[in-house]
């Protein structure tokens, strides 16, 4: 953070429990780390303890109100999908979540959700500064997403995937777009998992449990540079950093 000078740090943390799910003091971490913001996915409800976690009112700025989780889940699921703050400067911006529903579970479209956040954030907070994390499978709803909020979003992060994709670009009305961040965490596996199990799957279709790796160690990360007056991105840099 020092070194890029970085304003707002925003982390997905839905698989930071051990590969599944998030918990209290994970999330206490990450916050004492720097994160202004935690956002999830699918795995958001593996740990059970973080649903008292994120109860907490809808104008809260605390800590549980600024773990986000999917903002197309069903209406009445525990949590909220977006979040709008402030940064010391008085700068300030805005954190939307939504899930993909090409081969994932079932939830509301994100498209039209985005339209709704976007309005919401537009009479609440005004916030110019919006980060969504898409959290999805298919890179081609993903992409779409990206065109469709280009010039409405600073940026258009996708996850899920655990593996970094290669084409973060500025897209042509100022969003900053990337298919997937990548994760963080032992590389040498099977997207976190140890790879001998993995490949045991797949050979024999048989269940078995999985367990972390250990091996190869990264971080994955994405840098956005943008004009806080209009929230339009100018640089986009995707980062790997490890042993």
């Amino acid at each position: 953070m020092e070194t890029n000078a970085v304003d707002l740090l925003v982390i997905n943390g839905e698989n930071a429990a051990g590969g599944f799910g998030i918990t209290p003091s994970i999330a206490d971490e990450l916050f004492d780390l720097g994160a202004q913001v935690i956002t999830t996915g699918n795995h958001i409800w593996d740990k059970k303890e973080i649903f008292e976690y994120m109860a907490v009112p809808a104008e809260s700025h605390g800590r549980g109100r600024r773990v986000i989780r999917p903002a197309n889940y069903a209406v009445g699921t525990p949590g909220f999908g977006v979040y709008e703050g402030a940064l010391p400067t008085g700068q300030t911006y805005a954190v939307m979540n939504l899930q993909g529903r090409v081969f994932m579970s079932s939830c509301d479209d994100p498209f039209r959700k985005a339209d709704e956040l976007l309005a919401k954030i537009a009479l609440n907070s005004g916030a110019k500064v919006i980060l969504l994390d898409i959290h999805g499978e298919a890179s081609s709803e993903k992409v779409a997403l990206g065109w469709y909020l280009d010039g409405r979003v600073t940026a258009v992060l996708g996850t899920h995937t655990h593996i970094p994709t290669a084409d973060e670009r500025l897209l042509e009305h100022g969003t900053a777009y990337q298919t997937d961040v990548g994760m963080s965490g032992p590389y040498d596996s099977v997207i976190g998992v140890e790879k001998e199990m993995v490949v045991q799957r797949f050979l024999t279709g048989m269940p078995g449990k999985f367990e972390p790796a250990k091996g190869n160690p990264k971080m994955c990360a994405t840098l956005i540079e943008c004009d806080g007056a209009t929230g339009r991105a100018t640089r986009v840099q995707r980062m790997m950093l490890g042993e």
